[in-house]
């Protein structure tokens, strides 16, 4: 093996005087061939993974296929290996080729190296707070139309079922931030765009974890049906750019402060050297529809699971949002901001239920993760819900206890940065700042406007996790009352 870089990656702790190999590592009993595919779930993949850490340790080794993994569960290691991107570590080079077989468009979420610079610049200047902040009356407004929904519901006595109304709570702004175009899948029924993503979403997820590739030699009709929503997804976007294009030229002066974030990231993709050209912003665009309609929709679905399981810490929230903005119509920037209860809700809810509890990544060279040598092309499957969930950096870490989070000591503080929901580092997700306002308007909507009265399962059970693209609650309704 070539000599180990020990100096490219800074966060990288100091190299032990002994390194363990990968294959040496402890871990779950595998096959020839096929290793350990038959005891993993894709619908269940992070919870099996999760078993084995708890059974071999936080550095052990899994054979995916052929496919020899180092999984990672300690979060300062994670933390390392997120920090070191995009020049130590990317996304397996298998998802960026599922992503190209079925049609797709480069986005910042796969893109790599100088082009993940270019476009993480154009990205940020549509998503930078200010250009958010901006948006902010559009948010309210999808926020009523929300609330108007379930007061419906609530005068009916109907169940609401979370996941549909949540989804297009997030589509309804994502896609008038990112287009600047009204979409109203609240009131008017499934968009378009929506209902070919809600095909592609688990159609990734699956491949990407697939152990046999089957649909490179042959098509099912449900892979035929993929390419159909694909392309027709393609088409919408792309006409969507031209769009934005035809306003720039017509009105110059919307360059200067682009109402949208479309519009910002071809202002940027036209300054000179950009490196990006439309087929990037139309990626982005995807983007930022793909990633942020499940991820968002999902964690409000998980808060108010795990709000109304804890009666004391819902009636806190209720208290602070009917006192500090009890008005949907009158919501403010500054309102949000000083719902730190709240906010510190959201926090327990995704180091309890993290939408994406694991990422795996390759290594682009030689280096060293914790003490074990990790050759350039290893697969680093990192475990990202495991410390969050240990008494030792969170105490009493199996309850829900949004008050850790409004702690100040150093402890804590260390602590606290065993979750990281959104990444870390340099590939932090762009989209923090909006996930976590929708999250606090959706919810201080709910609370301010609503009793929760129940909210069930299909079984009357738990919650189960169910692992696709993102990890979601199965079947949650909602049932509401008028507030007391």
């Amino acid at each position: 093996m070539p000599p180990l870089d020990h100096t490219a990656a800074p966060d990288v702790p100091a190299v032990p005087s002994t390194l363990r190999q990968i294959r040496h590592l402890p871990g779950p009993f595998a096959l020839p061939v096929l290793g350990n595919s038959f005891q993993l779930k894709l619908h269940r993949i992070h919870r099996d993974v999760e078993g084995w850490v708890r059974h071999y340790g936080p550095f052990m080794r899994a054979w995916f296929g052929r496919t020899l993994v180092l999984v990672v569960a300690d979060s300062e290691a994670v933390s390392a290996i997120l920090r070191d991107r995009p020049d130590g570590f990317r996304r397996p080079l298998s998802s960026y080729i599922v992503s190209e077989e079925m049609g797709g468009i480069p986005g910042l979420f796969l893109a790599e190296g100088s082009e993940w610079r270019n476009q993480r610049r154009m990205v940020m200047a549509g998503m930078a707070p200010g250009a958010i902040k901006a948006y902010f009356p559009s948010l309210v407004t999808v926020a009523q139309r929300l609330q108007r929904r379930w007061q419906e519901s609530a005068r009916q006595g109907a169940a609401i079922g979370l996941d549909g109304d949540l989804k297009r709570y997030t589509v309804d702004i994502i896609a008038g931030l990112a287009f600047g175009t009204e979409v109203n899948t609240l009131e008017a029924g499934e968009d378009v765009i929506q209902r070919h993503m809600d095909a592609i979403l688990p159609a990734v997820a699956r491949r990407s974890l697939s152990m046999l590739p089957y649909w490179r030699y042959f098509k099912l009709p449900a892979d035929k049906r993929l390419d159909r929503d694909v392309a027709a997804l393609d088409v919408a976007v792309s006409s969507l750019v031209r769009q934005a294009r035809t306003r720039l030229e017509q009105e110059p002066a919307r360059r200067l402060r682009p109402p949208n974030l479309l519009e910002a990231m071809i202002a940027a993709a036209d300054e000179k050297n950009s490196g990006v050209d439309d087929r990037a912003v139309a990626g982005n665009v995807l983007t930022m529809l793909l990633a942020g309609e499940d991820t968002t929709a999902n964690t409000i679905s998980w808060m108010i699971y795990l709000l109304q399981r804890n009666p004391h810490t819902l009636a806190r929230a209720r208290e602070e949002v009917r006192t500090l903005a009890p008005d949907v119509a009158g919501f403010t920037i500054e309102q949000m901001d000083r719902l730190a209860y709240l906010g510190a809700c959201a926090s327990e809810a995704m180091r309890l239920k993290p939408v994406a509890p694991f990422l795996p990544l390759e290594a682009l060279r030689d280096t060293v993760v914790g003490d074990v040598a990790v050759p350039a092309g290893s697969v680093v499957w990192c475990v990202l819900r495991h410390d969050t969930l240990s008494d030792a950096h969170f105490p009493d870490a199996q309850a829900f206890k949004p008050e850790r989070w409004l702690e100040a000591g150093q402890e804590e503080v260390n602590n606290k940065r065993a979750a990281m929901p959104f990444g870390s580092g340099l590939r932090t997700c762009p989209g923090r700042y909006l996930a976590l306002l929708e999250i606090k308007i959706a919810m201080a909507m709910l609370l301010g406007s609503f009793d929760i009265a129940g909210v069930d399962t299909p079984d009357g059970g738990e919650a189960q996790e169910l692992m696709g693209f993102v990890m979601s609650p199965v079947g949650l309704s909602l049932r509401l009352a008028p507030p007391r």
